[in-house]
């Protein structure tokens, strides 16, 4: 039964795979026609097309998405948002997660180098290369930059995947300055079952079922400065890891996640 079921799993990741790509070259004239309105006018544009393949994909995957939001949420403010790194499946349920507000997601360079996928790719994101301190800060001055025009960002404090069954890996300090340098509130949002959707251990375990996404508390940094960094880190850090044991992150303790309504 064990071989079958990844046998089952396999061969429904290869019909994903086909499909993303399918529905990738379907829109890629439009993308690039985008592309040459700018970054910020082109760029939104891109991303509602994005979000447009993500409804798609996740009917054809059979994947049923909600949001939670476990106080008020303001659609007209700007936010650094930070979500829980641990699938391939994450940008994807980012797309499903924030629908009202314009925002770009810090990404890694060196995806930029896939086929097709690039373009997409290069045109929608804030790139990151972390091989060397100059670049990340380039990466931080791009972010601050993409919030002076009204446009939120969207970050993975933790850099890479989590590959531990802790609820979160430690985080990187850049998030948290972005934040406090421009004055712009912190919005964590949780994925819960994106590790049950595909893990990062295969790239061949895609499977349908429920995906759902949890807006914390806002998180003010009005009157903080850059040495409070470390604490406001530490903050941010202790809800996120609280509300993950909480709603029972499956790769935590291996058990679904039952606390939301399904």
């Amino acid at each position: 039964m064990r071989y079958l079921k990844i046998f089952f799993k396999a061969v429904f990741s290869i019909y994903g795979y086909l499909s993303f790509i399918i529905i990738m070259l379907l829109l890629f004239p439009i993308v690039a026609g985008a592309s040459f309105f700018g970054k910020v006018k082109g760029g939104n544009v891109i991303y509602k097309l994005c979000q447009l393949w993500a409804d798609v994909m996740f009917v054809l995957w059979g994947i049923r998405h909600t949001n939670y939001f476990e106080s008020p949420h303001d659609h007209t403010r700007q936010y650094v948002f930070l979500f829980n790194h641990v699938s391939y499946m994450d940008i994807p349920v980012l797309l499903m997660a924030i629908r009202k507000q314009h925002f770009r997601i810090l990404g890694k360079a060196e995806m930029e180098k896939v086929p097709v996928f690039g373009f997409f790719y290069r045109n929608a994101v804030v790139l990151v290369d972390r091989s060397n301190t100059q670049k990340r800060a380039n990466s931080v001055l791009q972010l601050k930059s993409v919030i002076k025009k009204n446009i939120s960002v969207v970050i993975a404090p933790e850099g890479t995947f989590n590959m531990t069954h802790d609820p979160l890996k430690s985080f990187y300090d850049g998030a948290f300055r972005v934040a406090i340098e421009t004055q712009t509130p912190i919005k964590p949002i949780l994925f819960l079952d994106t590790f049950d959707r595909m893990s990062y251990t295969s790239v061949l375990s895609l499977t349908p079922g429920k995906s759902r996404a949890v807006y914390l508390q806002e998180i003010p940094v009005q009157g903080l400065t850059v040495k409070d960094v470390n604490s406001l880190k530490e903050k941010v850090y202790r809800l996120m890891e609280e509300k993950l044991i909480y709603y029972k992150a499956s790769w935590i303790n291996n058990e679904p996640a039952n606390n939301l309504m399904e």
